[in-house]
């Protein structure tokens, strides 16, 4: 064990987040040092936010050019609470948000849960209920536009602070996802109508389901017991984040599947 003490870095980040501050660089006396300890640090962000039972979880840095524009080159998770889930055609208040984008992504709602370890891409795949087109909202918490300064936040941090997650927005199923060639499938983001950005599903670690394979093994999965029936999980970005500058319409295209929108007002 090493002996660190997740709360005084949750208590800092859940403070921070209220108060609409920079919620990071952490003080080294308290900031997790390895991805572990960001693990533990999340749970307890959660324990004192009163999240309870969990809606899912999201994944970032799945995709190659995700990953260049974090300077990351693996995938991290957060977890996703159950009133941040909403359903498209919303509504939502711009300023609940702090420097907020949105990313194009693919999500799953598992229909049984995964153990937790290692996991192949088929039995990730067999786990899934439904498959659609999703929204996440994200947030630069860190006060330095347009992501933060990643080096000085550190790894560890942006992940017990849920790695930039605010929000998600869940489309519908097609009638039949695994007919739809998941690597070539092309996802479309349109701000107040206008395309801003597109990407391949072969983008999220070349097969979507890796990434969910992989999330089955992580430590910030195994901090909330595991992936269980019901969990959405939102499966990675096929662009770059899009920041938004004031109140916007948005929408997501991925070929095959029903369109997901969000109107921030």
């Amino acid at each position: 064990m090493s002996g660190f003490d997740p709360r005084p870095a949750a208590e800092a980040l859940v403070a921070a987040r209220e108060a609409r501050r920079p919620a990071g660089p952490l003080p080294p006396a308290i900031a997790p040092r390895d991805e572990a300890e960001g693990a533990m640090t999340q749970r307890a962000v959660a324990d004192l936010r009163g999240v309870g039972l969990i809606g899912g979880f999201k994944i970032g840095a799945t995709g190659k050019r995700m990953q260049g524009y974090l300077g990351i080159d693996h995938p991290c998770a957060g977890y996703m609470a159950r009133p941040d889930l909403h359903e498209s055609g919303e509504a939502l208040p711009f300023s609940a948000f702090t420097n907020v984008a949105v990313e194009c992504e693919l999500a799953v709602r598992l229909a049984r849960d995964l153990p937790l370890g290692p996991c192949s891409p088929r039995a990730a795949r067999d786990a899934v209920g439904e498959l659609f087109a999703a929204i996440e909202i994200v947030e630069n918490r860190y006060g330095r536009p347009p992501i933060g300064d990643v080096t000085l936040v550190g790894i560890p941090t942006l992940i017990a602070d849920q790695f930039y997650h605010a929000a998600a927005v869940l489309g519908s199923p097609p009638d039949d996802w695994r007919s739809i060639d998941l690597i070539d499938v092309t996802g479309r983001v349109l701000v107040n109508g206008v395309e801003r950005n597109a990407g391949r599903g072969a983008e999220l670690l070349g097969d979507p389901m890796l990434g969910l394979a992989w999330l089955a093994g992580s430590e910030v999965a195994g901090a909330f017991g595991g992936l269980r029936a019901g969990h959405v999980v939102m499966l990675g970005s096929v662009t770059p984040p899009i920041w938004l500058e004031g109140p916007s319409a948005v929408e997501i295209i991925f070929e095959g599947f029903p369109s997901v929108s969000i109107r921030f007002e």
